[in-house]
């Protein structure tokens, strides 16, 4: 997800959209009613063409949806429409390390005042600002919202005896069950979403740890980073997870029964909603206990995407006039419902009642809500950790050496930038 293509790919997209510009240049042509929101979710299309539909009825602007799927071509071309003419109305993105390095290249347009009338009226908590917040000021809106649990499918956990667990000992119990009936515990890949065991398992073991060594003050190599991998590899060797190489869809994945279990964002439920499935009847939602039952709070993997203007809209007022709309009440209900989702507006309602409940509970400080590694890790060093942990899962066995390779990156990175206090 993260490495990009070969400059010539940039180049490539560049010339493309300067050859374009002369013809089409909307620069200088404000007044717009329809926006083009560039995004990275493809498979959103639809949910953010029937967004659009509503904005047009509610502030006079629609949207078009262009969705790619692939991610090294989304940020390309993003990236180099910074240098042409012909800009996206909106954009998606990601907070963290890659949106303060749009925002230091003045690319990105501030929604400070935005985010203070949000705040005040409600519609946006200020638990939230922190994610969007470079050098002081906000810049974007929260796009989505998640927290990261366990999907399983009802009917496997039913068809054994299962149900959703309290503790690590149990979730452990219940993929040696799943194994002895020659069904596939647990999803995983060598591809974009390599992270996500690391991410749990190292949370859900010693959170504070998982925050030094995003922010620098630890190593790859420490000794409680290298005994989680053992843990991960202990699980891989025990024969609790699918194929890594599999390029099967993890939607398609959870609905067969290929897996029982898959973790992701609550955003996944779309995947589920998408495939006609029910929940509570096709497939549950819970929420992923502690390795470590001594620590005083469940750690849960928490992410908010950015929706974003250019700092150089085509019609800046129109884009922020979208925006302002986007995080009110009226449009998050519609986005929520559509997605089966939670909604970084405070005063929506989620219909599906797992994870309404865990949204609730995260909202009310049950939970340690940890920064998802992806958002959290600097780009260069994640760039190496994506790489490493892909090549760990197909071969577990080299676990120190991809620790050591990872170090390397994060040397680098931290020999010029700050550790964070």
């Amino acid at each position: 997800m993260i490495r990009s293509r070969p400059l010539l790919l940039a180049a490539a997209i560049s010339v493309a959209l300067a050859g374009c510009g002369s013809a089409s240049n909307t620069a200088q042509q404000p007044g717009k009613t329809e926006l083009k929101l560039y995004n990275d979710k493809g498979a959103w299309g639809k949910y953010f063409d029937q967004m659009g539909v509503l904005s047009k009825q509610q502030i006079g602007l629609s949207v078009k949806s262009v969705g790619y799927t692939d991610e090294p071509t989304y940020q390309a071309f993003i990236k180099a429409s910074f240098r042409t003419d012909v800009k996206p109305d909106l954009f998606t993105w990601t907070t963290g390390g890659r949106l303060a390095e749009i925002v230091a290249q003045k690319q990105v347009a501030e929604t400070t005042a935005l985010w203070q009338e949000a705040i005040k009226s409600g519609d946006l908590s200020a638990d939230l600002a922190p994610y969007y917040t470079v050098g002081g000021k906000q810049y974007c809106v929260p796009l989505n919202a998640a927290y990261w649990g366990m999907f399983y499918n009802k009917k496997v956990f039913d068809q054994h005896g299962l149900k959703p667990p309290k503790t690590w000992d149990e979730l452990i119990g219940i993929a040696d069950t799943l194994k002895k009936n020659d069904v596939s515990a647990f999803y995983h890949t060598s591809v974009l979403f390599s992270f996500v065991w690391f991410e749990q398992l190292l949370a859900g073991t010693d959170p504070d740890l998982y925050d030094r060594l995003s922010t620098g003050r630890a190593k790859y190599t420490d000794p409680g980073v290298v005994e989680v991998m053992k843990r991960w590899k202990s699980m891989i060797d025990a024969g609790y997870f699918n194929n890594p190489g599999d390029k099967t869809d993890p939607g398609d994945v959870l609905k067969t029964g290929k897996s029982a279990m898959v973790s992701f964002g609550t955003w996944f439920n779309t995947s589920m909603t998408q495939r006609d499935l029910k929940a509570g009847t096709d497939y549950g939602f819970f929420v992923i206990p502690n390795v470590n039952p001594a620590l005083t709070k469940t750690s849960m993997i928490f992410e908010s995407g950015p929706l974003c203007s250019l700092a150089k809209a085509p019609d800046p007022e129109a884009s922020m006039k979208y925006l302002k709309w986007w995080v009110g009440a009226p449009a998050q209900e519609k986005w929520a419902t559509a997605r089966g989702d939670v909604s970084a507006n405070p005063k929506v309602a989620i219909a599906d009642q797992a994870i309404a409940e865990v949204g609730k509970a995260a909202g009310s400080g049950e939970y340690r809500l940890v920064n998802r590694y992806f958002e959290a890790t600097p780009p260069p060093v994640l760039t190496a950790a994506l790489d490493g942990f892909g090549a760990f899962v197909a071969k577990p066995d080299t676990y120190e050496k991809v620790l050591a390779d990872i170090q390397v990156a994060a040397d680098e990175y931290w020999s010029t930038h700050k550790p964070a206090d």
